[in-house]
C-alpha cells in the first residue's frame, strides 16, 4: 500500500499545537509567536508534510488550474508536445495543475471552464474557439502576438522569426542556392506573417503556401509545385512536415542535399535522426511553455497588472541536409 499523506492534524499533533495553529504558521498569517512558527515549520519539514495544491486554491478562491489552447489538429506536433511539457512543469512548481483546451464547438462548455488564467499558442485570426475564449473573464497570455482587433491578452511570449527566417535563408543562399522555395503557412498568424515578411526580402524566393495545421498530402503537394517551379531548395515551415517532404523526395529518386538542399523552419527530436540529419531553426518551445506559465503566474499570483512581452531566443541548427 502506499504510505498515508500527511496532514495539517498530524503536524499538529507532532508540534503540540492546535491545527489552525499550524495553518496560520505555515501560511504566514495570524499573530503568533515567531519561535512557534519555527517550531511548527520545522516540524512539517521533518515528518514531510506537503500543502494540499487544492486546499490552497480553495482557500483562495481559485481553481488552481492553467489551461492551455493550441490551434485545431496540431496538438500531436512535435513542437505543441514540447511546449505542453514545458508549461506543465512550469505550473506544477508552482503548485497548479495544466489543462489542455480543446477546439470544441460547444460554447457553453467553453465558458464553463473552471481555471485561472489561459494559455493561447499561435492565435490565428477568424477562429472560432479564440473568440469565445477571449471572452471568459480569466487573463490570457498568448505565444505570439495575436493580431485580432479584440485582443487583450497580459502577457505575450513569442520569438524573433523575421530574424530566425533571414539567418536561415542567408545559410541556404551561401550553400549555393539560387530558387529556393519556402512552404509556409498563411498570414492568419504572427508566425506565418513574420516568415512570409522575411521570404519577401528575398529576390530568389518564392512562398508555397500550406495550411499551418497540414496533412501529409498537404506537404507532398507543396514540395511537387516548388520542385516544378525549378527550386534547388526546400524550406518547410510547419512543424514536421519536412520529415514527410523527406520521405516524398526519396520516392521521386531525388537526393537530398545531392540534388536539393532541404531545411526545416521548426526543429525537433525526429529531424536528428532522420537521414541525412535536417537544418532547422530551434525556436525552444519547452522554454516558450515555462515563460508562458511565468508570465501568467505574475498575473493570477503575484498580481502583476502591466502588459509584459517576453522573447525566447532562437538559433540555427546547421546539420548535413544543406551541406556539399
Amino acid at each position: 500500500m502506499p504510505p498515508r499523506r500527511v496532514t495539517i492534524r498530524d503536524v499538529a499533533r507532532a508540534a503540540g499545537v492546535s491545527t489552525s495553529t499550524v495553518s496560520e504558521a505555515l501560511s504566514g498569517q495570524g499573530r503568533i509567536a515567531s519561535e512557534t512558527r519555527e517550531r511548527v515549520r520545522q516540524v512539517a519539514d521533518e515528518i514531510g508534510y506537503v500543502a494540499s495544491a487544492a486546499a490552497r486554491s480553495l482557500r483562495l478562491g481559485r481553481s488552481g488550474a492553467l489551461g492551455l489552447y493550441v490551434p485545431d489538429r496540431t496538438v500531436g506536433f512535435e513542437y505543441y508536445v514540447q511546449l505542453s511539457r514545458g508549461a506543465a512543469e512550469a505550473a506544477l512548481t508552482h503548485g497548479l495543475a495544466l489543462t489542455l483546451v480543446p477546439a470544441w464547438d460547444n460554447v457553453e462548455q467553453l465558458r464553463a471552464l473552471h481555471i485561472d488564467g489561459l494559455i493561447v499558442a499561435d492565435p490565428a485570426v477568424g477562429d472560432p474557439v479564440l473568440a469565445v475564449l477571449r471572452s471568459l473573464p480569466v487573463p490570457m497570455v498568448t505565444v505570439e502576438r495575436d493580431l485580432g482587433p479584440d485582443a487583450g491578452p497580459v502577457g505575450v511570449v513569442a520569438s524573433d522569426h523575421l530574424t530566425a527566417t533571414g539567418e536561415l535563408l542567408d545559410h541556404v543562399v551561401a550553400t549555393g542556392a539560387t530558387s529556393i522555395a519556402v512552404v509556409a503557412p498563411g498570414d492568419e498568424t504572427s508566425f506565418g506573417q513574420q516568415i512570409r515578411e522575411a521570404c519577401r526580402r528575398y529576390a530568389g524566393v518564392r512562398i508555397v503556401d500550406i495550411p499551418l495545421a497540414y496533412r501529409p498530402e498537404d506537404a507532398t503537394a507543396a514540395v511537387d509545385e516548388a520542385l516544378a517551379s525549378g527550386a534547388d531548395a526546400l524550406v518547410l515551415v510547419p512543424d514536421g512536415s519536412v520529415v514527410v517532404a523527406l520521405h516524398h523526395l526519396r520516392e521521386r529518386g531525388i537526393r537530398v542535399p545531392d540534388d536539393v538542399l532541404l531545411a526545416s523552419y521548426v526543429d525537433g527530436p525526429s529531424l536528428q535522426i532522420t537521414r541525412p540529419r535536417i537544418t532547422a531553426v530551434d525556436i525552444d518551445p519547452r522554454a516558450t511553455g515555462e515563460a508562458a506559465v511565468e508570465a501568467l503566474v505574475d498575473v493570477v499570483v503575484h498580481g502583476r497588472q502591466d502588459v509584459v512581452e517576453t522573447l525566447v531566443p532562437s538559433r540555427l541548427v546547421v546539420r548535413e541536409s544543406t551541406r556539399r
